[in-house]
């Protein structure tokens, strides 16, 4: 691993004038340790004081889009493998209090019972919150602001609860979404084509991290495909055979353990892969990176020019180099 590519740590958050000059334009990760923890969100949406009942009452009845995955415990980005229910947010805190109440029986657990369905719930309801609903079901990016869509925000009075970083006051922020889940999860490994701020609530998040210099070893999807920022390797048992150079993918990568109060800046094109333990709940939020918004539309060509003569120079020198090493 390069050096210069280390995730920085610091426990602090940093100056508006730091940030833009020592870490935003070095496009490498940062963490920022306990940083958080003044949140009143950190206090009144922990599980384990009475966060569960807070938000429930902050929130109601409203309906928040949720991911129904079909690979659970994993996450993938493609609709193959998940779908995007609604589900009013009631009924997931539901699942919630079932998961930390649960009784287990063997391997098998019981999440639903005619005393803990929420009351009015429809049937199409109760079935989400039956089985194992509690490892398919996961709040991923809803919204609490959205400068692109107001009618997406689904969460705003949440919105008062977070405080926004002295750092991003100067920044035109896409969105700011809650990430929550309920039992241990994993999503998939891919980049945001956003800066990324993330925000440990509650609970406990594992980041493994790829520069996005290691792209060819993660095989990323087809650029005008679905999921075209996801990598197309399986968490699972992935199969060497047809992704032969992703086994030198944990050559690059570095893990970052975020406990709540922490925030991780994870900037653009950057690959991460979360692994969340149960019931875990995140804040993160999305800006465009200067270098994007600095771009202007006439310069593509050149860009693009000057980008693939760097990379080919950087292939011709790798092969050059093996090849002397065959010929010692």
């Amino acid at each position: 691993m390069d050096p210069s590519l280390e995730v920085q740590r610091f426990n602090e958050l940093p100056s508006v004038e730091d940030f833009a000059t020592q870490i935003e334009p070095r496009n490498v990760p940062a963490v920022f340790h306990g940083c958080v923890k003044a949140w009143k969100a950190c206090s009144c949406w922990n599980p384990s004081s009475g966060g569960l009942d807070y938000l429930q009452e902050r929130v109601g009845s409203s309906v928040v889009e949720a991911m129904l995955s079909k690979a659970a415990p994993v996450f993938y980005g493609d609709l193959r493998r998940h779908e995007r229910v609604p589900l009013p947010f009631t009924a997931f805190i539901s699942i919630c209090k079932q998961q930390m109440d649960k009784t287990t029986d063997g391997n098998h657990v019981s999440f639903v019972s005619e005393r803990n369905e929420p009351e009015g719930s429809k049937p199409e309801e109760r079935c989400l919150l039956s089985e194992n609903a509690s490892q398919q079901l996961y709040l991923a990016q809803v919204p609490i602001m959205n400068a692109e869509n107001e009618e997406k925000v689904q969460l705003e009075s949440l919105k008062e609860d977070i405080q926004l970083p002295a750092f991003l006051e100067t920044k035109n922020l896409a969105s700011i979404n809650l990430w929550m889940n309920i039992t241990s999860s994993r999503s998939s490994t891919h980049y945001d084509p956003h800066h990324n701020l993330l925000c440990m609530i509650a609970g406990c998040k594992k980041v493994f991290l790829w520069p996005p210099s290691a792209s060819p070893l993660l095989y990323p999807m087809p650029l005008y495909g679905e999921a075209s920022n996801h990598s197309s390797v399986a968490l699972e048992n992935p199969d060497f055979r047809i992704h032969p150079r992703a086994e030198r993918s944990t050559e690059y990568s570095q893990k970052v353990v975020l406990y709540a109060g922490d925030a991780l800046f994870i900037p653009e094109g950057w690959f991460h892969q979360v692994d969340s333990d149960d019931l875990t709940i995140a804040v993160n939020f999305w800006w465009p990176s200067i270098i994007m918004s600095g771009m202007s539309e006439h310069m593509d060509a050149y860009y693009v020019r000057r980008i693939l003569r760097r990379l080919v120079d950087k292939e011709m020198g790798r092969i050059k180099f093996c090849k002397t090493l065959v010929l010692v």
